[in-house]
């Protein structure tokens, strides 16, 4: 598979270097775990499996991050290291073709969060702009830690906290379990018998059971979630089921994600909802409110710059800025959150440390899609 317009890789790889991102070059099969345990159920549904010689669980490909963070890791190399790449990536039942280019910047290692999460989206923008010089692009920005403060100030438990925070970045998922927070009981429709283990937290039996079923099913184990990830969250579900939060408390989390505005205002919309509410965001707030100054120092401002509480990306590693670049459709009524991205990224600061760095190091990076840029520049709008 090659690019139909190889222009466009060429000033990438120019771009690249003048912002002091070295190319890397990561291989095709990837080790499989590090994909099923920390990149987000919507991902492993699409990654392509396959077994080494000793029977060693494969995938080919699905992303660049987690690839880049094993080499980094590998190579021993200091910090902080800007990683450039543009390859192949392969995921199953995407739109168009299952094999595609992506092209990103991964920035190792800065220890200055606020000016590194400016850079990246400063980076990503200058890649499009470069590529769609006479495309409209709007920004649309979330942010995983500010959700999660506003998660614990809340006071919701452990269960509940984990619950969204793996929701966010999927907008069924997320309004799914603002349903079930608003009526713990509304979602207990199992059988019997899993119902039953599920309430004793019995996670032996519970994860043998899911086994068989799969198994009478056919459906392999491997197959997205295990069954004892399963398990785990039906167990997770009973317990949540006997938690109710106030009216007061419900209607705070509801005005949150509520908030959409320029990111020039966000962070005044922030300290608001939090006085109104009562609430205190701590150093979260204090982040974000320095993120959007390093931005605006790139000179990223105005409407087409926006920060949406409930935007998030479903991918499990991220843990603060998260955000998304498209080209402005020409209908202003449609809703940003239905249109496909050309750029997607954000912080994943515990990754590195998950993939078996020996100290933490803190992440941010992006992807571009490269076939929906393409198809873009074809249509010459």
């Amino acid at each position: 598979m090659t690019l139909r317009h190889p222009s466009v890789a060429a000033a990438f790889t120019q771009l690249f270097a003048e912002r002091g991102a070295a190319m890397v070059e990561v291989p095709v099969l990837q080790p499989a775990d590090p994909f099923l345990d920390m990149a987000g159920e919507d991902l492993r549904r699409r990654i392509f499996l396959t077994e080494s010689e000793t029977g060693a669980t494969l995938c080919l490909r699905p992303e660049f991050t987690i690839p880049v963070c094993l080499d980094h890791i590998a190579s021993q190399a200091g910090t902080p290291r800007r990683y450039a790449y543009l390859g192949e990536v392969f995921r199953q039942r995407r739109e168009g073709d299952n094999e595609f280019f992506q092209a990103g910047i991964e920035d190792l290692g800065d220890r200055d969060t606020a000016a590194a999460d400016a850079r990246s989206i400063a980076d990503a923008h200058a890649l499009l702009s470069l590529a769609l010089p006479k495309r409209p692009l709007t920004v649309t920005l979330g942010d995983q830690a500010v959700f999660e403060a506003v998660l614990a100030a809340l006071g919701l438990p452990r269960g509940w906290r984990m619950r969204l925070a793996r929701a966010f970045g999927s907008h069924a998922m997320l309004d799914a379990a603002l349903a079930d927070l608003a009526d713990p009981q509304r979602n207990g429709g199992l059988p019997a018998e899993v119902t039953a283990l599920a309430a004793d937290a019995d996670m032996e039996a519970l994860t043998a059971h899911v086994a068989k079923g799969m198994e009478n099913a056919g459906l392999p184990v491997t197959a997205g979630r295990t069954p004892a990830d399963i398990a785990r969250r039906l167990i997770e579900k009973a317990q949540l089921r006997s938690v109710r939060l106030s009216d007061a408390a419900f209607s705070a989390l509801k005005t949150f994600l509520a908030i959409d505005a320029p990111l020039s205002e966000a962070a005044t919309a922030l300290k608001d909802f939090a006085a109104d509410a009562g609430l205190s965001l701590g150093a979260a707030l204090d982040k974000f409110a320095a993120r959007a100054s390093a931005v605006a120092d790139h000179g990223l401002t105005g409407e087409r710059i926006r920060y949406d509480a409930a935007f998030g990306r479903p991918l499990d590693y991220y843990t603060g800025l998260v955000f998304e670049i498209a080209a402005e459709d020409s209908d202003l009524s449609r809703d940003r959150r239905d249109s496909q991205p050309l750029v997607g990224g954000g912080r994943y600061d515990r990754l590195l440390t998950l993939l078996g760095a020996r100290e933490p190091i803190p992440g941010v990076g992006f992807s571009v899609w490269l076939d929906r840029v393409e198809a873009l520049k074809e249509d010459g709008r």
